[in-house]
């Protein structure tokens, strides 16, 4: 375990005796921002679920691998990062804009520790523009209309919701949040989503005692799916090659991660 570390700003909103999810994925991909709280629990979970740190790694070259694809091959300028966790390397306006300096990026959280590192860091080119948005998921309205205000909804749209719909426990909602979401798009808009599975062929069953683990310890509560939930998500869209896939294996190279019980894809909205 690494030296406790004390992440910078604060906030009366912060409560550091808790782990948090956006502090422990830090923690596990190797960032400083995260509590001594946050390590004993990652720490833990680590031990319960190896793999976790795998997955976590995984999931953030999925996002650099996604958001290259739509930047660069799709050409997509407009993205809306929803549940985009603490900035740390190559996020997504980084990607975005080194592709094409004048793409506007709207993030959105509703972690305090994020908040404060979001408006020191998520910073712009000239050209493009960088938002952030103190907002909670189960809100997809309120999200929407203050991404409005950054993004033309008129032209395509990128939505980006990264190990997010884990933290909606009621399936149903989940659905709906991802349905309403997709409702505001403009035809040649895209999701790009990745969520956790406890299904076993993708060695997933692991998750299941980790996750009660890390809800009886941490916030926010969290919850795998099946590949069948998950697909549901993108009812109505075009899944793009190669489809419904660990995340690590999307658009796959010799150096892509292994195989993790994450699911990813991206679909495109006729």
């Amino acid at each position: 375990m690494s030296e406790s570390h004390t992440p910078a700003g604060g906030s009366a909103r912060l409560n550091t005796g808790v782990a948090h999810n956006a502090r422990v994925w830090n923690y596990w991909i190797g960032g400083k921002d995260n509590y001594e709280v946050d390590q004993r629990v990652g720490e833990h979970v680590a031990g319960m679920f190896p793999i976790i740190r795998e997955i976590a790694r995984a999931d953030r070259w999925f996002l650099g691998r996604s958001v290259r694809f739509l930047a660069g091959e799709q050409g997509v300028r407009q993205f809306l990062d929803i549940g985009t966790g603490l900035p740390t390397v190559e996020n997504t306006h980084e990607i975005a804009q080194d592709i094409a300096p004048d793409s506007r990026i709207v993030y959105v959280d509703n972690d305090p520790i994020v908040l404060v590192h979001a408006r020191t860091l998520l910073t712009s080119t000239p050209e493009g523009v960088t938002d952030y948005i103190d907002a909670d998921v189960h809100d997809p309205d309120a999200i929407l209309e203050r991404a409005s205000q950054t993004l033309d909804f008129d032209k395509p749209v990128a939505v980006m919701m990264l190990g997010i719909l884990n933290f909606v426990l009621d399936a149903e909602e989940a659905q709906d949040i991802a349905r309403r979401v997709v409702a505001a798009l403009p035809s040649g808009s895209y999701l790009a989503l990745t969520h956790p599975t406890f299904d076993a062929d993708l060695g997933g069953e692991g998750q299941v005692p980790a996750m009660k683990f890390w809800n009886e310890n941490a916030t926010p509560p969290i919850t795998a799916r099946s590949r069948e939930d998950i697909a549901a998500y993108f009812n109505g869209l075009e899944l793009l090659d190669p489809g419904l896939v660990s995340c690590s294996q999307w658009r796959a190279e010799p150096d892509s991660p292994v195989v993790v019980p994450q699911f990813g894809a991206v679909a495109v909205k006729r």
